[in-house]
């Protein structure tokens, strides 16, 4: 005989896993999304800047490797919450904090990655014309990297108070 599947209580349903799954998606399309964004539209500021000062390409790089850090952030929590995720004693409790942790995480990515995007286009540009504007573009870039890891910390905080299984 096939036994019948566990009667779903009222905190424990079956589509609680949905939330989480979310929350893993959210965090990886959101974050990649500031991550490319950031990578393009300061790659857009150093290709015009290497056509006038070829020698300060490298320095230039910044801002696209500053970027690239926001997916990674994405990555992370999206792993630790694929890592939690059950088809079976999964809360809707724990459904909705993984979503808030992903949503966290991704939104501040994507405004992290907008962030350093302009000004990495900006100061790239403006840094071909004055080479003591570098140190200037590193501190703005560094402000506009930690809206991204302010997210990853709260989103980390989200994802250890996520218990309650059934």
């Amino acid at each position: 005989m096939a036994t019948l599947p566990p009667i779903a209580s009222d905190f424990c349903p079956p589509f609680a896993p949905f939330f989480g799954l979310m929350g893993v998606a959210s965090a990886m399309v959101f974050s990649s999304m500031g991550a490319g964004y950031g990578t393009f539209k300061s790659g857009i500021g150093i290709a015009g800047m290497g056509t006038f000062r070829p020698e300060l390409m490298m320095k230039a790089l910044i801002p696209v490797v500053m970027a690239g850090i926001i997916s990674v952030y994405g990555l992370v929590i999206s792993v630790l919450i694929a890592g939690s995720l059950s088809s079976s004693g999964y809360s809707l409790y724990a459904g909705f904090v993984h979503l808030g942790a992903g949503l966290c995480v991704g939104l501040t990515g994507l405004a992290a990655g907008y962030a350093i995007g302009i000004v990495g286009d900006v100061c790239v540009r403006g840094y071909a014309y004055q080479p003591r504007l570098f140190v200037a573009m590193v501190l703005v870039l560094i402000f506009a990297e930690v809206l991204g890891l302010y997210g990853l910390i709260v989103g980390l905080i989200l994802n250890t108070k996520a218990v309650g299984d059934c």
